[in-house]
């Protein structure tokens, strides 16, 4: 395949973000990797275009490398962008993803600000992959980047097509309709919980449920929220705080541990009701402060079926995605009725099943890490009532990227800082500064294996 890296970030070659990228090409060589440094070369690319034409016309994916720059893109990347659409060059039908560097900080809209320029350019969007800046030193950030990219060349076999987010799925190979459960097991033994919010009056929600546990190669079981008799809504009484255990006596705590936290993937099914995901749903997650703020499903993929007008209430699009972030769980899909339902659903079965054979995890971004690190300076401060969270904080390693714990790093800024505020070493300096630091990323480099 021929993949062209749009290297957005000022820096070129001695970019940060692009060292995750040459890492990438390293683990996949089967494929013919070209780049374009778009923000060095600007000023020639507006006057000529035809090298960035022939490069692109080649392309079969385009990979947008750049570091996050004030809640988008480095403002030559907007440039760039803008000369090619005048350009005229025809890209409808080709893959494009993105690969950013920053420190989560709104890298939400630096994403969403491609893949809606992407759907202007009539590309394949597929979803891209947010890092740290630091994340490739390490073997969890590593393992993202590695996860990114197969799931990538998975999704562009299956033609699939995440332009427009809930949108009808791209044409693909669909999970037969007509899957028996026996069958069904032996394809994929991870077991699903679908849990609903579903009422007599529901009939669409209820053929959707229906339809995704037809087509979904795993078993699965349903627990309708409606079914069961709350004794209230919480009531923040933090008594659960030390023991985990509810005030009320009303057997939700059994029902969430043994019934829903106990699968290996969740899907939840609602009808929008008052621009959200309805009271009942409400009560459920209220009540979920059993757990307190441990994400004790983590790493376990979600997925969402719902009915309504989802393409116009954004801010429920935003909880969800928001909601699977902060607990640490894939967003595999949302499948909605608006548009070709069936298609929607099977796609959601389709990525479920690619997430619980892979174990895929997708890196956090601005809603998992900044609702983490509120979560983590709470907990850090109130463990004394909170003791459960605390210990499950330690435990999972959540106080491990504490600012202050960092002082060699601190240090080693304070020296930094010093050199370049003095103008004679400074202008000495020059760009070994910048070679300075990608040693660390050469070294991950090297260890890099296909």
């Amino acid at each position: 395949m021929n993949i062209l890296i749009l290297n957005g970030s000022p820096a070129g070659d001695d970019s940060i973000t692009l060292q995750t990228v040459r890492y990438i090409q390293k683990l996949f060589p089967g494929h013919t990797w070209a780049q374009l440094n778009v923000s060095p070369k600007l000023k020639a690319l507006e006057r000529d275009f035809s090298e960035a034409r022939e490069m692109l016309e080649k392309a079969e994916l385009l990979l947008f490398s750049y570091p996050v720059y004030t809640f988008l893109a480095p403002a030559q990347l907007h440039r760039f962008l803008a000369v090619l659409k005048d350009s005229g060059v025809d890209l409808r039908g080709k893959y494009a993803t993105q690969l950013t560097t920053s420190k989560h900080f709104y890298d939400v809209t630096a994403h969403e600000y491609i893949r809606l320029n992407c759907g202007d350019l009539g590309l394949k969007y597929l979803r891209g992959l947010s890092a740290d800046m630091e994340d490739l030193l390490s073997e969890k950030g590593r393992e993202e980047a590695r996860a990114f990219f197969a799931r990538i060349l998975w999704a562009m076999e299956q033609e699939i097509d995440e332009t427009l987010p809930g949108s009808p799925a791209a044409p693909f190979a669909p999970v037969p309709a007509s899957l028996p459960p026996r069958e069904a097991e032996r394809l994929n033994p991870k077991e699903v919980v679908v849990v609903a919010d579903m009422g007599p009056e529901d009939k669409d929600l209820q053929g959707m449920v229906e339809r995704f546990r037809r087509v979904c190669p795993s078993p699965s079981r349903v627990v309708n929220i409606r079914d069961f008799a709350f004794a209230g809504g919480c009531l923040g009484c933090f008594r659960c705080a030390g023991t985990g255990e509810c005030f009320y006596k009303d057997g939700f705590d059994k029902l969430l541990r043994q019934e829903i936290q106990s699968a290996d993937a969740t899907i939840y099914a609602f009808t929008i009701r008052d621009h959200s995901m309805g009271c009942r749903f409400k009560f459920f997650d209220d009540r979920q402060f059993c757990n307190g703020h441990r994400t004790v499903t983590m790493g376990k993929p979600v997925g969402y079926l719902v009915d309504g007008p989802l393409s116009r209430e954004q801010n429920v699009r935003m909880l969800l995605e928001a909601r699977a972030q902060v607990g640490g769980n894939h967003l595999a899909w949302i499948a909605g009725n608006e548009g070709d339902t069936d298609a929607q659903i099977d796609r959601l079965a389709l990525e479920l099943d690619y997430d619980l054979r892979t174990g895929f995890r997708e890196s956090a971004n601005f809603y998992g890490v900044g609702g983490m690190k509120i979560f983590r300076d709470l907990i850090f401060t109130m463990q004394g009532l909170m003791r459960e969270d605390h210990r499950f904080y330690k435990k999972h390693g959540f106080y491990k990227d504490f600012p202050q714990r960092h002082r060699g790093k601190i240090a080693a800024m304070y020296l930094v800082g010093g050199l370049m505020n003095n103008p004679r070493l400074s202008k000495k300096l020059g760009s070994n500064m910048t070679r300075g630091m990608l040693m660390p990323y050469e070294n991950a480099l090297k260890k890099a294996k296909p």
